[in-house]
């Protein structure tokens, strides 16, 4: 089978790309690099794939590239290309977001239905849902009310599929909830958490650390994405939740917990649009898809930890730390 993923050096694009490839797949990349991280970055993301006859990287941006040729043979499409962030897409930075979400996410529905794609599995957001009245969410039962102009985007991107849907595109969009885990972005918070934890600067913490959000393990998020793409039956969006509900005050003291140091924090206002809350029912995938989160909190905070020990060490040529024997072991 053959599939062409946007965004594909990116954080959920390579994991999914190398999960495509390690099961039989045939897989063309799409990625612009775009400055939003550090280009490096994205290429040490796709350095397991280097060299892999059934993977080929296209660099372009899919809001202005040919698409034809792209599609010509039909494949099966993941849509992740987009620009991330909530703060960065007030004031002026929402030119970005135009271009990169709206913009190349209508681009992509219009090639793949002329090209009569089968399938197109596209990247929404928990951000579309704002500060719900009830948790957890319901992809029909909860109003989408999204805080900032990012989550604007994201539903302004599932109206589109709707309409792509209507002229017989079959599409399915992700409404995944806070990723993370191994290359997750530098912006995010788990991240500079990591980073925070094993000696990097310290971490930013907005708000008074109440704030909730279920946390999905980026391994979670991209098998439901691989049985998105072939499920022979699924809905027009899906919640993809790993489950697990904690508070930002919680992330810091597991952390804590795992490397045996206490995380140095520094507290600021909340962050413009960030919403009190996260937690999405996963009842239709899991009934569609066949699919459930299978990492638990504690060992996907684990695998993030390590993964973020092992870049510093690669970059400075040390032996490995204490700090990663504390957090490689089981407890």
């Amino acid at each position: 089978m053959r599939a062409v993923i946007t965004g594909s050096a990116g954080f959920i694009g390579s994991t999914l790309a190398e999960r495509l490839v390690a099961e039989g797949w045939w897989v063309t990349g799409v990625d612009s690099f775009s400055p939003f991280y550090a280009t490096a970055d994205k290429e040490a993301n796709l350095a397991g794939l280097v060299g892999e006859r059934r993977f080929d990287l296209v660099r372009a941006d899919v809001a202005t590239m040919p698409l034809d040729r792209l599609l010509a043979d039909r494949p099966l499409v993941v849509h992740l290309a987009a620009q991330p962030g909530v703060l960065g897409s007030f004031g002026t930075g929402f030119d970005q977001y135009l271009h990169d979400n709206l913009l190349a996410t209508q681009r992509m529905f219009e090639a793949a239905a002329e090209a009569g794609c089968p399938r197109v599995v596209y990247a929404s957001s928990s951000s579309v849902y704002g500060d719900a009245e009830a948790y957890p969410c319901y992809e029909d039962g909860t109003p989408t009310r999204p805080r900032s102009p990012y989550g604007v985007t994201k539903r302004a991107c599932e109206k589109l599929a709707e309409i792509y849907g209507g002229m017989g595109l079959p599409t399915v969009g992700m409404r995944y909830f806070t990723v993370y885990g191994p290359r997750q972005r530098p912006d995010m918070a788990i991240r500079r958490l990591c980073e925070a934890a094993t000696g990097g600067p310290r971490f930013t913490l907005r708000g008074d650390g109440s704030q909730i959000r279920d946390f999905t393990h980026v391994n979670d998020a991209v098998d439901a994405t691989v049985r998105a793409l072939t499920a022979e039956r699924t809905y027009p969006v899906l919640n993809i939740g790993g489950g697990v509900q904690a508070s930002m005050t919680d992330v810091i003291r597991e952390l804590g917990r795992l490397t045996g140091r206490r995380v140095p924090v520094d507290r600021q206002a909340a962050q413009i649009g960030d919403v009190r809350r996260t937690a999405g029912d996963t009842s239709r995938a899991r009934e569609s898809l066949g699919w459930r989160p299978r990492v638990s909190f504690r060992d996907g905070l684990r695998s993030e930890l390590n993964w973020v020990l092992e870049r510093r060490e690669a970059e400075l040529d040390v032996v490995p730390t204490d700090i990663s024997l504390v957090a490689g072991r089981a407890s």
